[in-house]
């Protein structure tokens, strides 16, 4: 007992000496954080920051929506096959594809990354590709020979339509304190193509998968919230200008907002996951019954597994599961350096766009997923992101420079899940730090701002940003 009251009067001590001798009061306050910041995804968040964490579903679903989420979690892990097959649920793999299965690319519920090595695949990263111009619908048109999307991996019989090639070149950043950052720009190109030349002057869009968690959450935040953050000709004179894509909704034959897919090209996560199955694996389902062969092949003359290939039924469970994903707890969300970090994350404006806290609606079929205080760091708007970034390939009303704004939320716990932190569209940046160098347009005066912060400061906005 008498040492810690020592202990006690020697510290006590030491601050009344300390702050007697300060003339700036304010340099000593105590930065505490907004109550319930930590729960990001509102009551549909998990505490756990293990390799699992994207991987929990939301405590809100019901007991019947619980089970299934858990069919719908076997469909979304477990590799399809190839016509004809014992296991009939899940064949029809194919003909052409670029994964096994839906957690070949979003491992563990995660994030995707580019290839380590020539020819490998199933890794997450897949080119879209088109031609200038606007289908009937408004959407890219796709190349005549291989259509939207390259699939690199086949069944057995065909030959793959052709392999990924990405090379890099390098530059360099310097910030304030002199530290040197080198990034890489990549080079697309695609090589051992078996039917044939691309289209001339055929766009290449390389997209990433994402991690999966709060997608329903997303979904449920109404229209007219997000109209009321889009600016789309500054109004505010801040030079922020965000504005919404509005896509083909397939099912209902009508143009609706995007809020899906890193151009907000898909206006639903049940639309999103069809395409996926679709395009990613040549799984065809009610809303895209059509299989997907290069020209020159005839898909008919192929085994498929079924018209559709995936039923109604386990489609609307997959997407349930897609829907019902939670979103990890915020670590370290009381510490200064972190509640600093925050502080300097919005006084940059990285917050004009990366929006902190949204609520969901009142009307989402989810009952649980409403009324809902979430914190994605989002917008889901389009933003131009500056030549550096761009892929020159417009998708409905984003042109070759616009992303949809990535919510932020589970950034921290990538690493920890998927073993890297290869991020943007295409995974081209190695780390947070490079993310925000590769920022461009609407965003260059926040990444200015960014490379002239003290390194202490600039440690204190990852420290915050990794929190999240």
């Amino acid at each position: 007992m008498y040492k810690r009251g020592l202990v006690v009067f020697l510290f006590s001590s030491l601050m009344l000496l300390h702050t007697s001798c300060s003339t700036d009061d304010s340099d000593y306050t105590t930065l505490t954080p907004e109550e319930g910041e930590q729960n990001l995804g509102g009551i549909s968040t998990v505490i756990n920051a293990s390799e699992e964490a994207f991987g929990f579903s939301s405590s809100a679903l019901t007991t019947s929506q619980t089970i299934d989420f858990g069919v719908g979690n076997s469909f979304f892990r477990q590799s399809w096959v190839s016509s004809p097959a014992s296991t009939t649920a899940r064949d029809g793999l194919g003909p052409f594809f670029n994964a096994v299965s839906c957690s070949s690319c979003h491992f563990k519920d995660g994030r995707g990354r580019p290839p380590l090595y020539e020819g490998e695949v199933g890794f997450g990263l897949l080119f879209r590709l088109s031609l200038p111009g606007k289908d009937e619908y408004g959407a890219a048109i796709s190349d005549p020979v291989y259509g939207h999307q390259l699939q690199d991996s086949s069944i057995l019989g065909p030959d793959s339509e052709g392999q990924m090639s990405i090379t890099y070149e390098t530059f360099t950043e310097t910030l304030a304190d002199g530290t040197e950052v080198t990034l890489k720009k990549p080079i697309y190109t695609i090589t051992n193509l078996n039917y044939g030349a691309t289209a001339s002057g055929v766009l290449i869009s390389p997209r990433v998968a994402n991690q999966m968690i709060g997608l329903g959450l997303l979904e449920a935040i109404p229209e007219s919230t997000l109209l009321e953050l889009a600016d789309e000709n500054d109004a505010n004179n801040d030079g922020i200008s965000g504005r919404p894509n509005y896509v083909y909704d397939v099912e209902s034959n009508s143009t609706k907002m995007g809020r899906f897919g890193w151009k907000a090209n898909q206006p639903s996560v049940r639309q999103q996951v069809a395409g996926a199955f679709s395009g990613d694996m040549g799984i065809t389902s009610s809303i895209f019954p059509d299989a997907d062969c290069p020209q020159g092949v005839d898909c008919d003359e192929i085994p498929n597994g079924g018209d559709p290939e995936i039923s109604d039924d386990n489609l609307a469970k997959v997407v349930l599961y897609s829907q019902s994903l939670a979103v990890p707890v915020r670590r370290d969300y009381e510490d200064q350096s972190v509640l600093n970090g925050k502080e300097i994350f919005s006084s940059i404006q990285c917050t004009s766009c990366h929006i902190p806290k949204i609520e969901t609606g009142s009307t989402y079929y989810i009952e649980g997923f409403r009324n809902q205080t979430i914190r994605p760091y989002t917008d889901m708007l389009l933003h131009d992101m500056g030549e550096g970034l761009s892929d020159n390939a417009p998708d409905y009303l984003a042109d070759g420079n616009e992303w949809r704004t990535q919510p932020l939320w589970g950034i921290g716990l990538i690493n920890t899940v998927n073993g890297h932190t290869q991020l943007l569209h295409d995974g081209r940046a190695d780390n947070i730090t490079e993310a925000i160098l590769w920022h461009g347009g609407e965003a260059l005066a926040a990444k200015e701002q960014f490379k002239e912060l003290s390194t202490s400061d600039r440690e204190d906005l990852l420290a915050f940003i990794n929190s999240l």
